[in-house]
């Protein structure tokens, strides 16, 4: 019930409309990677997909912003059913951020377990909204470890001015998700070019839809 209100109320802040370019069918495990602009880019995500694909699928967010305060602690554990992973420190050195990268990559292929697919933000922090940053490596070693998913581009439109950056308060707007063609990793892949393909997907979204 909690989960169905949180739905209804994230469409009416958030005045999100779903487009899928193309139809996803199946019980498929699934990546859906998004660019990244907004706190509530992953609950508008996860709300604009169909409620039997909602309920197998995992948000990844950071632990320090969703652990703070009992509201947020409970909306994650008991109804998103996130993947709360801690952050690395600016202060960290080079190898203790690629041990915690290389953790976070390995702790989200085994929440996946079998059957979750799961939401991330490949670009790893988020931005203005006016383009698609670089994507991270996580998404390359990710999909190493869970060669059989199903990756699926999305584009949020609008949402960094819905929530801005630095704001605690969402300001009611029309957005939009779409959802773009169902791709794959392919075989011997160079991780840079993968990572530019995945990129460029979403990039395409922009174009088209923004």
């Amino acid at each position: 019930m909690i989960a169905g209100a949180l739905v209804k109320l994230a469409k009416v802040m958030s005045g999100a409309r779903a487009i899928w370019t193309k139809p996803i069918e199946g019980n498929a495990q699934r990546i859906f990677f998004a660019n990244h602009t907004s706190h509530l880019d992953f609950i508008v995500v996860w709300s604009a997909l169909p409620a039997p694909m909602r309920g197998r699928t995992r948000p990844v967010a950071g632990r320090d912003y969703w652990m703070k305060g009992r509201v947020r602690r409970y909306l994650s554990s008991k109804v998103f059913n996130g993947i709360l992973i801690e952050r690395t420190p600016s202060t960290a050195s080079s190898e203790e951020k690629r041990v915690a990268a290389r953790a976070a990559i390995e702790r989200m292929a085994e929440e996946m377990g079998t059957e979750h697919s799961i939401i991330v933000f490949p670009e790893g922090t988020r931005g203005s909204g006016d383009d698609v940053a670089p994507f991270k490596s996580g998404l390359y070693h990710l999909c190493k470890l869970k060669p059989d998913v199903q990756l699926v581009p999305v584009y949020l439109d609008n949402m960094n001015r819905i929530l801005p950056k630095g704001e605690a308060l969402p300001v009611p707007m029309l957005s939009r998700v779409v959802f773009g063609e169902p791709m794959e990793m392919r075989r011997g892949e160079p991780k840079e070019a993968f990572l530019e393909r995945a990129r460029s997907a979403v990039e395409k979204l922009r174009e088209s839809h923004g």
